[in-house]
């Protein structure tokens, strides 16, 4: 996806294995745009203040970046995912630790994961493997995520409502 609303609109659904989903996801008319690295987000709060508010903040570092994203609260949706985002590239990351830690804000997360990224016109998807097992996450126009899912033959109930960091959590990794 070349420019990022400021609402993001995503679902995640649990695979058994991501190896079997690349072949489906070219198929569909996806190209692999970042292969499987690493990655590693923090998430980042003042006085419980963003959790509060169901708002996060979080720096990630992937394929050799680091973003800075904030995340507004959930739109209720049955099955998707939506919410307002923002999001930026950071020069340096050590720079923005030390802004945030300034401003009173503490690391209270760290995630890391594997994960690649492919793209065609409409839709991002992204291949995750976590500790608690793996992820295809769809995100951008809610009729092609709903198409793509469908054209990877995955069923609503593998949908997964709830975020990274509350995945971490529940699995004692919080």
């Amino acid at each position: 996806m070349k420019h990022k609303p400021a609402v993001e609109t995503e679902l995640k659904l649990r695979i058994p294995a991501t190896g079997p989903y690349r072949p489906l996801l070219e198929a569909l008319g996806f190209r692999e745009v970042v292969p499987a690295q690493a990655e590693v987000s923090v998430l980042w709060d003042r006085n419980g203040e963003l959790r509060a508010a169901s708002s996060a903040l979080r720096t990630r570092r992937f394929a050799g970046t680091v973003r800075l994203t904030w995340k507004g609260p959930k739109v209720p949706d049955a099955m998707l995912k939506i919410r307002p985002e923002h999001e930026t590239g950071i020069e340096d990351g050590e720079a923005i630790e030390a802004i945030l830690r300034a401003l009173g804000y503490v690391p209270v997360m760290r995630m890391e994961k594997v994960r690649a990224v492919w793209e065609r016109d409409e839709l991002e998807a992204c291949l995750d493997e976590t500790p608690f097992g793996c992820y295809l996450e769809l995100e951008g126009d809610p009729q092609a995520i709903r198409a793509a899912m469908e054209g990877l033959g995955l069923a609503p109930d593998r949908a997964e409502p709830r975020s990274y960091p509350e995945l971490y959590e529940a699995h004692g990794l919080g």
